[in-house]
């Protein structure tokens, strides 16, 4: 594995897209000690090959690596490499605003700085996505690198698990169910649904169940003659003026609205 490595110094253009890529490279590290640092931006790193441990935080608290693994470092908490045999990996580093809303949806995620994957490949392609991009020169930090560093965000934060307990609460989502009605309906406690979903998805059980449910309501409203008030009992209102509130809040328009602009698009699928 040859090792090589690139930076960029974004512009304050690229800097507006709230996303950008300051550096990607692969590179090998021999068993022993690497020094110890704090990053000013952030870093995923990924361990194709080896395994050892991360020593992480002010604690310095040492994680099992054990490839293949992907590393989550964060702006100004200490780590260092401790690998006990040759570790092959590949890096990226990044900065911007969206990095922020990332971790504040628990994309990333500084409490498990060290993340394994029973089927790794889709993690391994995003990877290889960047460093293609990325290693292009001058063209790393455009839209294109902005594009892949989402992908491989998003990929990367997957739970295997998490994912399948999203899709069954979606599944739920418009039946009129307490939190702790639908924890029971999945068969767990209200902190497991919690905790299962923001994993899986960086967001709440109630995030979910109304993003399902306008995404329902929208779907009834530019493809039935429906009335509002059949499609709020729908979607698990049983008080129309509340949903009408809520769909506009949300949305951004009245539900009558919505259905208008709907009618006149002709589309089925652009909501």
């Amino acid at each position: 594995m040859a090792n090589w490595s690139t930076y960029f110094t974004p512009s304050q253009a690229q800097r507006e897209l709230g996303l950008f890529c300051l550096g990607a490279g692969e590179q090998e590290n021999r068993p022993g000690a690497s020094p110890e640092r704090a990053l000013g931006c952030h870093a995923l790193v990924l361990v194709r090959h080896g395994r050892g441990h991360l020593l992480h935080g002010a604690d310095r608290v040492l994680h099992e690596v054990e490839a293949p693994a992907l590393l989550w470092l964060f702006p100004g908490v200490l780590h260092g490499y401790r690998p006990s045999t040759r570790w092959q990996q590949s890096w990226t580093l990044f900065g911007g605003t969206a990095a922020e809303a990332l971790t504040s949806l628990g994309y990333l995620d500084a409490a498990h700085p060290v993340r394994r994957y029973a089927d790794s490949r889709a993690v391994e392609r995003a990877f290889a996505k960047v460093l293609r991009v990325t290693g292009g020169g001058e063209r790393s930090t455009d839209v294109q690198a902005v594009a892949a560093l989402f992908e491989l965000i998003g990929v990367a934060a997957q739970d295997e698990s998490g994912g399948d307990l999203v899709e069954r609460l979606r599944g739920l989502a418009c039946r009129p169910l307490s939190i702790q009605q639908y924890a029971e309906a999945l068969r767990l406690n209200v902190h497991e649904l919690r905790e299962g979903v923001r994993s899986a998805a960086g967001v709440t059980p109630q995030e979910v169940i109304l993003t399902t449910r306008l995404n329902t309501a929208k779907a009834l409203l530019a493809e039935t003659d429906a009335p509002v008030a059949a499609i709020a009992r729908e979607v698990g209102y049983e008080d129309p003026a509340y949903f009408s509130r809520l769909f506009t809040s949300r949305v951004g328009q009245s539900p009558r609205a919505f259905r208008r602009i709907g009618s006149l698009a002709g589309s089925k699928s652009s909501f």
